[in-house]
């Protein structure tokens, strides 16, 4: 389609938003669109609409069909609605849970989803004001509800906002449930969404649910008399103007933790994220105020969550007395260590126990588990996969831990999402647990690389904006897939895994075969003979192409880690130019 036509497309589109169907300030806003002679935006907020992926509904706020605002959330939810009706007719009350985050018009969106939901029939939990992905989740399981939504946008910039689903698991959807939900918001048209609320279905959730939440999450501590020992360790935290602020420092008080320290200036709720370009604990940027209160407050640790509090970032000291931040990979590799050697000690390993991980996570986590005699299973990115797992075993295997290198982890399958709350308690608590053992996090981390093995992991995201930027990634992606990398970093190719067809090149073997996957997925993924991984994927959630590099070596001792660390650097920056990167 030339640009001629796509104008044409777009303007015959945007045309029907100025219909006394939608309200005044948004016919306001469509006509300014029209009028400009630039037609950029307009192209960008009527193209296409909105679609879930690895974590639901995301877009930039304002008017149109490819943004969020209440007619396509409102689309959402009638057809949410539409489809929970369908698929539980036999039940008498269906219900779901709401909650939201603290971005802008966030709470408006929750309110308007609640009417919605109340207006077809459906009883809506709406929690009183913001709270944390996890505690959504728990709520669902909690209340025996069928569906539940989280209004976030995650660690997204501040002109984004979006909408998770979950199902009756307290997971996000998976297939068949998403291309069906979808299927039904496309069918639905303004005419159909049911504004006026039932005030009689909607129930206003708080402190209970957080107490039962935060009661719960204590069953999860392995080591109770560490944190007795050592409960004033000082530890710095910060929710970057998000939820977790309502939550976690309760919880880790609860746990036994008395000196959490605060980041004033990070714990004030705003939409626009006032000291931070990306709220984002995998942007050191957004660390630097809680790094710079723990120096000056002579902490021990430094934990920082996401606007919705699902990814945790953790800080630990080196051994020169410095802050250093773990990427998503160290942290779980950390968690992973501490459950399974610290449920080895209590006698709790039964050879029942199995952990996930996702394909573009560190394999070093899989090793820890297997070499322990605990198997760990492999999905696709996103959390919902982890708890697909989960859903398949349950019952049958027990669930110990998972997740994944974005910073996402989960300890207890009473939550079916990434929970940043119990892995802040359970970080806090493998530092006690360090302590007693005469370590410091930092010697623990060294500890498990020389009995494992040396990993070094760095993620690179390019940013494509828009529909040309959209594109331009899907050209990408079709150029690896025709012109296959043979080698990087001067060490052959041996294993290329396409997740779009779920097939697999043994290329030492020159066998193909097929990936054993319960759907496909636009990833390409590249093994070497010197066990470098490389994988490369399009995000689900972000306009960005990503590269997932991951190198390996031994190391013998702590001694040889700053030099190995060195070299395994330099490692990376030759495949990134070896991949243009």
């Amino acid at each position: 389609m030339d640009n001629k036509d796509l104008i044409a497309q777009v303007t015959a589109k945007a045309q029907t938003w100025l219909s006394d169907k939608y309200d005044a300030e948004t016919k306001k806003e469509v006509q300014t669109l029209l009028d400009n002679e630039d037609k950029t935006e307009l192209i960008e907020s009527f193209y296409k609409d909105l679609e879930f992926g690895t974590g639901g509904l995301r877009g930039v706020m304002g008017v149109g069909t490819n943004r969020v605002n209440i007619y396509t959330i409102g689309g959402a939810t009638q057809g949410l609605a539409n489809y929970l009706l369908k698929e539980f007719a036999a039940i008498e009350q269906i219900k779901v849970v709401i909650g939201h985050d603290c971005r802008n018009n966030s709470r408006k969106y929750a309110e308007i989803s609640a009417n919605i939901f109340s207006a077809n029939g459906i009883k809506a939990y709406l929690f009183e004001d913001l709270r944390p992905t996890p505690e959504v989740s728990y709520a669902i399981r909690h209340l025996g509800c069928q569906s539940g939504i989280m209004i976030t946008a995650s660690h997204n910039p501040k002109k984004y906002n979006g909408y998770k689903v979950y199902w009756d698991d307290g997971a996000q959807v998976i297939p068949p449930h998403d291309k069906n939900i979808i299927a039904q918001v496309n069918r639905v048209t303004v005419d159909d969404i049911k504004f006026k609320g039932n005030k009689a279905l909607i129930e206003i959730m708080g402190k209970e649910m957080d107490d039962k939440y935060i009661k719960d999450l204590k069953t999860i501590l392995l080591s109770p008399d560490s944190i007795k020992r050592h409960g004033d360790l000082g530890i710095v935290y910060t929710p970057l103007h998000g939820t977790g602020f309502t939550i976690i420092p309760k919880a880790m008080k609860a746990c036994g933790f008395t000196n959490i320290i605060n980041v004033p200036e990070q714990d004030v709720l705003s939409g626009d994220f006032p000291t931070v370009v990306s709220p984002n604990p995998e942007d050191p940027a957004a660390m630097a105020l809680a790094v710079k209160k723990a120096v000056e407050t002579n902490a021990d640790l430094v934990f920082a969550t996401d606007p919705d509090a699902d990814r945790f970032g953790a800080g630990i000291r080196n051994s020169k007395g410095e802050f250093i931040l773990l990427n998503g990979n160290q942290t779980m590799l950390i968690l992973i260590y501490y459950i399974i050697t610290r449920r080895k000690e209590l006698g709790l390993l039964t050879g029942n126990e199995y952990t996930v991980r996702t394909i573009v996570t560190s394999m070093l986590t899989q090793t820890v588990s297997e070499k322990n005699g605990v198997e760990m299973f492999e999905c696709y990115t996103g959390f919902k996969w982890i708890a697909a797992v989960i859903r398949e075993l349950e019952g049958k295997r027990k669930y110990i831990g998972g997740g994944e290198e974005s910073y996402g982890f989960l300890a207890q399958d009473f939550v079916r999402d990434k929970d940043s709350v119990s892995a802040a308690i359970l970080f806090g608590e493998i530092a006690a647990w360090a302590k007693d053992n005469g370590k410091t996090l930092y010697e623990m981390l060294q500890d498990i690389y020389v009995e494992y093995g040396f990993s070094k992991e760095i993620g690179i995201s390019v940013t494509k904006e828009g529909r040309s930027g959209a594109e331009e990634i899907e050209a990408m992606m079709k150029t690896f897939r025709e012109n296959p990398i043979k080698e990087i970093a001067g060490s052959k190719i041996v294993l290329i895994k396409d997740f779009a067809t779920l097939k697999a090149q043994d290329l030492d073997l020159n066998e193909t075969f097929t990936l054993e996957m319960p759907t496909t997925s636009n990833v390409l993924q590249y093994l070497t003979q010197d066990n470098t991984k490389i994988s490369i994927r399009p995000s689900g959630t972000e306009p960005k192409i990503k590269f997932y590099i991951e190198v390996h070596c031994k190391l013998k001792s702590r001694e040889e880690f700053d030099t190995v660390d060195e070299a395994m650097e330099e490692k990376v920056k030759q495949i990134c130019a070896d991949l243009g990167i």
